[in-house]
């Protein structure tokens, strides 16, 4: 185990590292050499800069006790889904660590008691049948609903941002006891939970 002085020299490393890293950036940058720029940092490692960038102008998301969704620090806007977008949104957000889609029948009874909430006047049967459809491997309505979602949250915010609030993609490294390594494909919210307001989060328990 490394001493607390390794850790410090290690960190005055990093710390001295990135202060050149600035100064050669804005050198770059002051001879109007962005191609260059760009080149060197790839795009890949952009695009997370710019997520990174993004985190730091994240609002709160208040969930009411009617189940509105409210972007607390971008003056209250609401992010206008219908009840079967909201009840899936709801499902994922209950689950950081994330659900894979082909594994969604395990969670329809926790779906459906999320959706008889959020649309109190809705037919059973009706929700139901929006159920067997969402929880089913072979229908495409999930990936529907997911879209609608993303799209909505895409009118309100950038690209960059709206990437924390939607329900994305993301691989979960498995190691087995066995020499083979495996990736389990999952969808989360990756907004930090911090940020999610309930104003009484017992309604969809």
């Amino acid at each position: 185990m490394p001493d607390q002085r390794t850790i410090r020299d290690t960190s005055d490393t990093i710390e001295i590292l990135a202060q050149e890293v600035q100064q050669r950036t804005r050198m770059l940058y002051a001879a109007g050499r962005t191609d260059l720029l760009l080149r060197a940092i790839g795009v890949p490692m952009l695009e997370e800069l710019q997520m990174e960038a993004a985190r730091g102008r994240l609002s709160r998301l208040t969930i009411t006790r009617d189940f509105r969704f409210l972007l607390t620090d971008y003056e209250n806007k609401e992010v206008d889904l219908q009840p079967v977008h909201k009840a899936v949104y709801l499902l994922f957000l209950n689950h950081p660590e994330g659900i894979a889609f082909k594994r969604l029948s395990d969670y329809r009874h926790e779906l459906t008691g999320i959706y008889r909430k959020v649309a109190r006047n809705m037919d059973l049967q009706k929700i139901e049948e929006s159920v067997n459809h969402l929880t089913n491997p072979l229908d495409n309505a999930i990936n529907e609903k997911c879209s609608r979602i993303k799209n909505t949250f895409l009118r309100l915010m950038d690209e960059y941002t709206a990437s924390y609030y939607i329900i994305s993609g993301h691989k979960r490294r498995n190691l087995p006891t066995s020499d083979r390594i495996w990736f389990q494909r999952l969808k989360i919210i990756t907004l930090p939970r911090e940020l999610v307001i309930w104003e009484t989060k017992e309604a969809i328990q």
